[in-house]
């Protein structure tokens, strides 16, 4: 049996998660200028860049000259709004799939302003301008103000969805999870097929069931899945829905239902094999499944050599199976000192450096400075 002391050393911290979004090899960039209604570039403007596909959010600013530029962005679909004096006055979406050309997006509010008033006064009126309706038809009429009702039907519905989005994503981020679904289940009504607003839905069921117990948590980790599910129906092909999806599965303890999301997250996105099955070791872990938690790191490890969370998680979780003699020798699984000192080579000044070494010691074993530093390729003298 081990020692009361290494038992409080062991006893449940929860393994942190990493978090669960997809790896972007390929960047770009997207820039413009902002004119003012004098025709000069307007100084400060505010330019927010959202993602279309899927969660993410920029913001820069226009320099003395009116231009703007952010790079660094991934390949995807974006919307690119203008803001002056706290308000949107004009977006426009870009989808851009080149990476060896800026994406151009300019703003003039003289245009702005001269298509904002023709649309007011169509939604005033109801009816086009003198000059455009003795041009029609009573048919073309008709159509016009058919087509000009539903026009600002879907405006309303539209802000009345960005309003109920945003308030969730706010609360989200203020960690008011019961606020956050809320909003989100409100956006999802408006508009069932918008997949980022099921994924943060799912987002905040699943996170506020951490804090439950019990049925309750049951109930909330069950609606995580429903929400993740239809965010992966819309979007099958984003990982991020997949492996988060997989850590519910994981904490309802559906081992192979998360296994088999992670497989597909994996062919999704290769580069994240390893944070795929740390995620589920810590899950497995944090949920107090010890023999698949250990697996699930061990292929972490397989998938990403230099991984020293991982190396450090196998040799916990192996502690907790060490066992002491009657001489009062502590004897753990083979492989634990050498996992501890993997960790220590890879991340010698790491958070857990202590433990691991604390480790180490109530083993017998020694920290092996034989080891060479990450990226010394000096070889050693006899």
């Amino acid at each position: 049996m081990m020692t009361a002391t290494l038992r409080k050393l062991l006893i449940a911290i929860p393994v942190t998660l990493m978090f669960s979004s997809a790896c972007w090899a390929q960047l770009t960039i997207i820039e413009g200028d902002v004119k003012g209604a004098d025709g000069k570039g307007l100084k400060d403007a505010v330019i927010k860049i959202e993602r279309k596909d899927m969660k993410g959010s920029y913001k820069t600013k226009t320099d003395k000259k009116g231009h703007y530029f952010y790079g660094g962005l991934p390949i995807g679909q974006f919307m690119v709004t203008l803001e002056i004096d706290g308000k949107d006055v004009d977006q426009q979406g870009v989808q851009h799939t080149n990476t060896s050309e800026s994406a151009v997006i300019n703003f003039d509010m003289k245009d702005i302003a001269g298509r904002q008033a023709k649309a007011n006064a169509g939604a005033t009126t109801g009816v086009p301008d003198k000059d455009a309706e003795r041009n029609m038809s009573p048919e073309k009429k008709a159509e016009y103000e058919k087509n000009l009702k539903q026009k600002q039907a879907d405006i309303a519905k539209n802000k009345e969805l960005n309003d109920a989005f945003n308030a969730g994503h706010e609360a989200e981020d203020a960690k008011n999870y019961p606020v956050a679904i809320e909003n989100f289940e409100k956006a999802s009504t408006l508009d069932p097929k918008q997949h980022v607003v099921w994924g943060r839905l799912a987002d905040s069921y699943a996170a506020l069931a951490k804090t439950k117990t019990g049925d309750e948590q049951a109930q909330l980790l069950t609606k995580a899945d429903g929400a993740y599910l239809k965010a992966i129906e819309i979007k099958p092909d984003a990982p991020e829905y997949h492996i988060n999806y997989a850590i519910v599965l994981a904490n309802q303890k559906n081992i192979p239902g998360a296994q088999a999301e992670l497989t597909k997250a994996i062919a999704l996105d290769p580069t994240q094999a390893g944070k795929c099955y740390f995620n589920l070791g810590a899950v497995l872990v944090n949920t107090g499944q010890t023999e698949p938690a250990l697996d699930a790191f061990k292929k972490a490890i397989e998938a990403d050599p230099n991984y020293a969370d991982a190396y450090y998680q196998v040799g916990i979780t192996q502690m907790s199976k060490a066992t002491t003699g009657g001489d009062g020798k502590m004897t753990a699984p083979p492989g634990t000192a050498e996992a501890f000192n993997k960790y220590l080579q890879l991340s010698p000044n790491g958070k857990d450096a202590d433990v691991a070494k604390a480790m180490l010691a109530s083993i017998g074993a020694a920290v092996d400075t034989g080891f060479s530093k990450p990226g010394d390729n000096k070889k050693k003298k006899p």
